[in-house]
């Protein structure tokens, strides 16, 4: 609502005025820093990318890696290299339950049973060597 002394409602500028307010900024007169860089790029709006880097940089390495692992795009690509990873273990334990003899040779065994029963096998196969 209005005041008496208000006679139009205040509202941001739109794209095209805050345009018009650094349409100087290329020309060849402007004013520059030290830097080179001159005050009206370093005074306009900054992009929404350079407003999280501004605030990670002062966070410690630890805590940037936290934050960047807790992004959806890192947690997609860590389950999938995880799935990948598990999926290989698990072809790597086939392929070895297909070396060694059992009774009925279909029985499933769990992995800690491939496990100890290579392990009786191998050390079978080392004594019939050995004799």
């Amino acid at each position: 609502m209005l005041n008496s002394d208000q006679t139009e409602i205040d509202l941001p500028p739109t794209h095209s005025e805050s345009k018009s307010v650094f349409s100087d900024c290329g020309r060849a007169g402007g004013v520059e820093d030290a830097s080179g860089v001159g005050l009206c790029a370093q005074s306009r709006i900054a992009e929404p990318g350079e407003a999280v880097k501004k605030d990670l940089q002062h966070l410690s390495r630890e805590e940037r890696r936290r934050r960047r692992r807790a992004t959806a795009k890192y947690r997609t690509a860590h389950a999938t290299r995880e799935r990948i990873r598990v999926e290989a273990f698990n072809m790597a334990f086939a392929e070895l339950r297909k070396l060694l003899p059992t009774l009925p040779p279909d029985k499933k065994l769990s992995k800690i049973e491939i496990l100890r029963l290579a392990i009786c096998y191998i050390s079978y196969l080392n004594h019939v060597l050995d004799v």
